[in-house]
């Protein structure tokens, strides 16, 4: 067992490192402001392969493990967790296109997703299907060469600013369940599309978010990705990927805290000397820094299993996802407690990573939802040994 990077992981660290400072942290701020979705950005993240990480090789990608992902995302996200998080949605969406397309869908999109000069986003939420997933109803129905779909997604990051719409809608009736759920490539601006408001959000303000309403929208049938009734495992196979973004965007987000806070000690006086002397702020910073270590070992094993294609893997997915969505959160949140009333002022990065975080303990499954998908397999009767 060896918890050291390669080289080449390294390297891939220190180039998103480089990339966040020279083209994100200069302009985060000003994008979280004004609500700013940076395309132009995303593209030259693109122009490293930063949209496309996992995606495979026919499709343009990179095809690099996700433990490897994770290096580039937690480095982008301890500048802005909000831009980072878009990217890992993209990227999650551009593998699930580059792996279940048909060769002529995979040929039209690839490249272009890969590179960032086009953008995807995942619908798969509904109005009345959150949590509960395989109760979603938006339907896509074969006539003759196309399919028809009608229905509707709620909180869909990127929606209205993005150019391809990985989608998941009902192909056989309700009763099916997950088993008559289908996966679908749609372009962003097929006719009968559209895009509701522009949602006011606590957080993640640079990435728009808003319903989209489908009204007898046509795709050709080779749009469809995979098989009729492989939807619902598509989808989490994606989502298994996606935990393990997420959580990665908190690790990153609760690193970006960390290292403003054991600067701010250093800096800071008070009663004649800096902060940093007085024990009771030495113990929260060491407290920190433990629970972020913790999170990021966590989020690496579970990359880790899931490239391995180890069979809890999904487990050690909603695992990583609920403590390090858990200890980022409340990371930034001390981060900005040191920091004071500083802390609350737009003038320091920390009310913004405390805001982007808040979210990813609500996304890709609630954790009160990871929760309950690790305690069924606890209950198991070889969890116990089997999960260690």
């Amino acid at each position: 067992m060896d918890f050291e990077l390669s080289e080449d992981q390294r390297a891939f660290a220190d180039t998103a490192r480089q990339f966040a400072q020279a083209e994100l942290a200069p302009h985060a701020a000003q994008w979280d402001r004004e609500a700013h979705f940076p395309r132009d950005a995303i593209a030259k993240a693109g122009e490293l392969g930063f949209c496309g990480l996992y995606a495979p090789e026919n499709a343009g990608g990179l095809a690099l493990p996700r433990l490897d992902a994770t290096l580039v995302f937690e480095e982008l996200a301890a500048v802005d967790p909000s831009t980072t998080a878009f990217i890992t949605i993209h990227n999650m969406a551009t593998w699930m296109l580059g792996t279940w397309a048909t060769d002529a869908v995979r040929e039209q999109w690839g490249e272009q997703l890969t590179s960032g000069q086009k953008l995807a986003s995942y619908a798969l939420t509904e109005p009345g299907a959150g949590s509960d997933a395989a109760s979603l109803k938006t339907r896509a129905e074969l006539v003759g060469n196309e399919y028809v779909i009608n229905g509707s997604k709620a909180f869909i990051s990127g929606a209205g600013s993005t150019d391809v719409l990985v989608l998941m809608a009902r192909t056989s009736d309700a009763s099916s369940g997950a088993s008559g759920i289908s996966a679908f490539a749609v372009p962003a601006n097929t006719q009968g599309i559209s895009y509701g408001k522009k949602e006011e959000k606590m957080g993640w303000n640079s990435q728009p978010t808003r319903v989209i309403n489908f009204d007898n929208v046509r795709i050709p049938a080779n749009h469809l990705l995979g098989r009729e009734g492989e939807g619902f495992k598509i989808a989490m196979k994606g989502l298994d990927g996606g935990r393990i973004n997420i959580a990665t965007c908190s690790v990153g987000a609760a690193q970006g805290a960390l290292t403003q806070a054991q600067s701010y000690m250093q800096e800071r006086k008070q009663f004649g000397k800096p902060i940093a002397s007085f024990q009771a702020l030495q113990f929260k910073l060491a407290d920190m820094a433990t629970e972020l270590v913790a999170a990021r070992q966590m989020v690496r094993l579970a990359a880790s299993k899931l490239d391995a294609g180890a069979r809890d893997a999904s487990t050690y997915c909603a695992m990583a996802k609920r403590f390090a969505t858990d200890a980022g959160f409340n990371v930034c949140n001390e981060a900005l407690q040191i920091h004071g009333g500083y802390g609350y002022l737009n003038d320091f990065p920390l009310e913004r990573l405390v805001r982007d975080a808040r979210v990813h303990q609500i996304l890709e499954g609630t954790n009160e939802i990871m929760r309950v998908i690790i305690a069924r397999r606890m209950l198991d009767g070889d969890a116990c040994e089997a999960i260690r």
